[in-house]
């Protein structure tokens, strides 16, 4: 069998989290692929990206979200000139 590279893997791990159709499946989808922290970490991430988009200042995300002051500049990044966070996000922030 022909190895293939992290990139090439991508796309199929994608597609198995397209498959979820829980919280319970995502919990334990998760929990098998993922450390605590790691999934914590993206919680974080998604917690501050949202703030960002509410318009909530450095300052405030730091005091209310565990995230240090490098990542929430990467996040802040991503929330500027991505396009993942801010699709989702934006919408959900619309219908609220």
């Amino acid at each position: 069998m022909e190895r293939r590279g992290s990139r090439e893997l991508i796309p199929e791990l994608f597609d198995t989290i397209l498959k979820l159709r829980t919280r319970e499946d995502c919990a334990a989808f998760f929990a098998d692929l993922c450390t605590e922290k790691e999934v914590e970490n993206m919680a974080e991430r998604l917690a501050a990206a949202r703030m960002l988009l509410e318009g909530k200042t450095y300052l405030q995300v730091i005091e209310a979200v565990d995230i240090s002051s490098a990542t929430l500049s990467r996040v802040s990044r991503c929330v500027r000139n991505g396009t993942g966070y801010t699709r989702m996000l934006a919408s959900e922030l619309e219908e609220e």
